[in-house]
């Protein structure tokens, strides 16, 4: 037999006779990986562990660890979960059942909703399923002899999505008594699940369009660990107690009326307040960082987003146009057309760039009635986006400047671990091929300088240009897609932009897109999760309450009031005529962080008893005393326990 040479991700090889397999190789290092091993990535590719692998590669063995193999792990659980439902509902129509950010669902077309009883009956099934240990495998098949398949047995859907697909062979996966169209890859066998769990059922349109038919959703977990399910619903427990829509309530926030329109955020004074501190902030760090702030319309004529590609690419997301004096506008789904009018005003010289502007532009965009979420999915967000147009020879030196200024501005909001992703050409892109392994060269290496972990999704790009996508993971371990660096190779040639290079010649600018709170709502809607509505002092919208013990002590209360607004703090009054006790639990109850009590001895001696939010009692302080402490934890930063 010939040997191969098999390369693994920390660069070390080892020689295995071929041909041989994944399974074969995670054994080779340990029985223990072989058992965990979910799938692998061979040359970058994602297979099923029992793949035949025959000439030299590079391999990576996925264990639930990884996050591309918690996804595998998950789509596994769908499909078993899916052969469950057809079991005990014989007449329901599959559709699809995609892994989630932690987590599955499938979709289903059934008579009637799923009762709980129902839910029960299905994971009992899923069980028996499970505990058959049934190995999971793939057979390909001809599209068209698929589609006449499932058309016979009234697979609407499955016919549907094999209808879409270009390919002559398909390929389907098989376990126990089941079958599914999918790509794959999956798990071993289903016996590696170990725990799991049936969350959610709700309604849901076929492929997100409220014109089709609807389907019912059945969402679920599962894990190779039994202590994984109990960490699991206990972080769902203190997530209900954070949902960012009972906290926006609780707290007066924000709101969303019906008359007002469904997506379309109301912020309230409290909620404005801290709305204006991550502004005031973003701009103060971008303005002493290089960065000019500009702003721009909220409509343009419609000639605008024809040039730039948006009606074309965009246009079901976008709402309009509307006629104003016989033309055509078209409210704004992106800022980036504007900014590059901006660049388009006068010539640029090599001297001028980087060029970098920066605008909280507020844009709107169409989001269907079943995905909108509070803060989290709206119609109308305000974006911290901003434009770098950059020479050739300095984009590495400007990459490596955006990543440092990214990651500065996340951890100011308390965020240090990072899920970061490089999404690499895909097969149907625009743009000069060097211009994109150029690109992609200096977005690695921009990484690796900084030792930050990234994964690579191979052709994930967009067809204008590579990026990097940034999620940051809150208190609860939850992971949320914030920040994007996004190379663009389309727009500089639609409007046809060139700086003057040192030789007199024209030259194409690189364009960098990039967000990095990515919308203002969005990241207002993380953070009151991340902290549970307990804003650290520097952006609390009343930092704080000062409670007299007794009415006739008001008038001191609101000299310290009045002192507190002169050095900047946002501090009120409680001079109600109600119990300090009383006046203690609102305060808590309203996350306020700090509470002044004060009595009569307090008046004397010009001092406040401090209590601090979810603390308690710090003892009494001199008035010039506590202003200095909360002065200094305000310019710290200092971050309340999330």
């Amino acid at each position: 037999m010939s040997e191969i040479k098999i390369t693994f991700p920390d660069d070390s090889t080892r020689e295995f006779e071929s041909p041989t397999t994944g399974y074969d190789i995670a054994k080779a290092i340990s029985p223990r990986l072989a058992k965990a091993a979910i799938a692998v990535k061979i040359d970058g590719a994602l297979r099923d562990v029992g793949a035949e692998i025959s000439t030299d590669c590079s391999i990576e063995i996925l264990t639930f660890d990884n996050p591309k193999g918690r996804e595998i792990f998950w789509h596994s659980s769908s499909h078993i979960m899916a052969q469950a439902v057809l079991e005990l509902f014989p007449e329901a129509k599959l559709a699809i059942g995609p892994s989630i950010a932690e987590g599955w669902y499938y979709d289903f077309e059934v008579s009637e909703p799923f009762s709980p009883e129902d839910i029960e009956r299905i994971e009992k099934k899923m069980g028996e399923i499970i505990a058959e240990k049934a190995p999971f495998r793939c057979e390909t098949k001809d599209r068209k002899e698929s589609i006449e398949y499932y058309r016979s047995k009234g697979a609407t859907y499955k016919v549907e999505l094999l209808e879409d697909l270009q390919d002559d062979q398909v390929s389907f996966y098989y376990h126990s008594r089941f079958e599914d169209l999918c790509r794959g890859p999956h798990i071993q066998h289903t016996g590696l699940i170990k725990a799991f769990k049936l969350t959610t059922v709700s309604a849901a349109y076929w492929r997100g369009d409220e014109t089709r038919q609807t389907l019912q959703r059945i969402y679920g977990v599962s894990y190779p660990k039994k202590a994984m399910l109990e960490d699991y619903i206990v972080r769902m427990e203190e997530a209900k107690k954070r949902d960012h829509r009972i906290l926006g309530k609780q707290l007066e926030l924000f709101s969303v009326s019906d008359e007002v329109g469904a997506g379309l955020i109301l912020w309230h004074p409290k909620g404005a307040r801290v709305r204006t501190e991550i502004e005031d902030f973003w701009r103060h760090e971008h303005l002493n960082s290089g960065y000019e702030i500009v702003y721009t319309p909220h409509i343009a004529h419609l000639s605008l987003w024809d040039r730039s590609g948006h009606t074309d690419f965009y246009s079901e997301d976008m709402y309009g146009p509307i006629d104003v004096d016989q033309h055509k506008y078209q409210l704004r789904p992106m800022n980036c057309p504007f900014h590059i009018s901006i660049y388009k005003s006068r010539r640029w010289s090599y001297r001028d760039l980087p060029l970098r502007w920066a605008e909280l532009g507020t844009v709107y965009r169409y989001e269907r009635p079943g995905v909108l979420h509070g803060l989290m999915r709206v119609r109308g967000f305000t974006q911290d986006d901003a434009h770098h147009f950059v020479t050739q020879e300095n984009m590495e030196k400007e990459l490596a400047w955006l990543l440092d200024f990214c990651l500065h501005l996340l951890s100011s909001f308390g965020f240090s671990e990072y899920n970061i992703y490089l999404s690499t050409r895909p097969e149907k892109a625009i743009g000069d091929i060097e211009d994109w392994h150029r690109a992609e060269a200096g977005l690695k290496k921009t990484l690796e300088n900084a030792s930050l972990a990234y994964e690579v999704d191979e052709g994930g790009g967009a067809f204008y240009g590579p990026k990097i996508d940034i999620g940051i993971t809150d208190a609860l371990n939850r992971n949320w897609q914030c920040s994007t660096i996004q190379f663009d190779f389309s727009l500089p040639e639609r409007f046809d932009l060139y700086y003057i290079d040192s030789d007199g010649q024209q030259k194409r600018p690189f364009m960098i897109h990039r967000a990095l709170l990515g919308s203002i709502e969005r990241f207002f809607g993380i953070l009151i999760e991340h902290y549970a509505g307990n804003f650290p002092l520097w952006l609390a919208p009343v930092q704080v309450k000062v409670l007299p013990i007794t009415d006739s002590i008001n008038e001191f209360g609101s000299d310290v009031v009045d002192k507190l607004n002169k050095r900047g703090f946002r501090a009120v009054l409680d001079d109600r005529s109600e119990k300090v006790g009383a006046k203690i639990r609102d305060a808590e109850m309203q996350k306020v962080p700090y509470m002044f009590v004060v009595g009569a001895r307090e008046a004397e001696a010009g001092e406040v008893s401090v209590r601090k939010h979810g603390t308690g009692d710090m003892g009494s302080k001199k008035l010039d005393e506590a202003i200095e402490m909360l002065s200094q934890e305000v310019e710290s930063k200092g971050l309340a326990e999330s």
